[in-house]
């Protein structure tokens, strides 16, 4: 099995620089990484890197609280989409879920579908740390009925990442028909093992070459 498919290869960090992101789309190129997945304004720069190649480029919407208005995370997906991004990673707005704004919650979610169809897949991030079992099954549905491709566990920048009973649970309520992304606090092969075997779909990763180095 070639984990690098599996792979997002990502910068979020705020201090990223244009030669680091540069960086990361070479590595991406040498390993066949899924992604190279960036904050917006790299979403060109890394398009243009990655130029005929499988790689996708993904991006992040509303990132990373998740608490601006729909509107803004639908326009920042069509400029995403408009400088290359082929992904879209949104982040919920996990105050409305906490409040049980169900249908508010899915407009936010269809906002950046609708903005993406047809031209970039969308994964929901779910946020797991911030949310109790019943609150992510619940993410996890809402995302599904607002026709996302996929749930992810977590920014990465909140207080946890993924956990694999996480990833079972996700899997389990979205069954198939949707992508599952482990993301924060996966640093190393067994790690990012474990949440395929549970049921992840694709990997965010910074530490992605030292994954694939100890697969071999």
């Amino acid at each position: 099995m070639d984990i690098a498919k599996y792979i997002d290869h990502t910068i979020l960090k705020p201090e990223a620089t244009v030669e680091d992101v540069k960086k990361l789309c070479k590595e991406a190129k040498e390993y066949n990484f899924a992604s190279v997945c960036v904050n917006g304004c790299y979403a060109k720069l890394v398009s243009t890197e990655l130029a005929g190649r499988d790689t996708k480029t993904c991006v992040v919407v509303g990132f990373p609280l998740g608490a601006m208005t729909k509107e803004v995370k639908a326009f920042e997906t069509s400029d995403a989409i408009k400088n290359g991004a082929n992904e879209i990673d949104m982040v919920i707005n996990v105050g409305m879920l906490k409040e049980k704004k169900y249908d508010l919650l899915k407009e936010d979610i269809e906002a950046v579908v609708n903005a993406a169809k047809g031209k970039a897949i969308v994964k929901v991030i779910i946020e797991t740390c911030l949310l109790t079992d019943e609150e992510k099954v619940k993410a996890c549905e809402i995302s599904k009925e607002a026709k996302a491709d996929f749930v992810k566990t977590s920014t990465g920048f909140s207080s946890g990442g993924a956990t694999k009973d996480d990833i079972v649970l996700m899997r389990k309520t979205v069954g198939s028909d949707l992508g599952v992304k482990a993301s924060g606090g996966v640093r190393d092969y067994k790690t990012a093992m474990e949440m395929i075997n549970a049921g992840a779909s694709r990997i965010g990763a910074s530490a992605s070459i030292a994954i694939v180095s100890e697969s071999k």
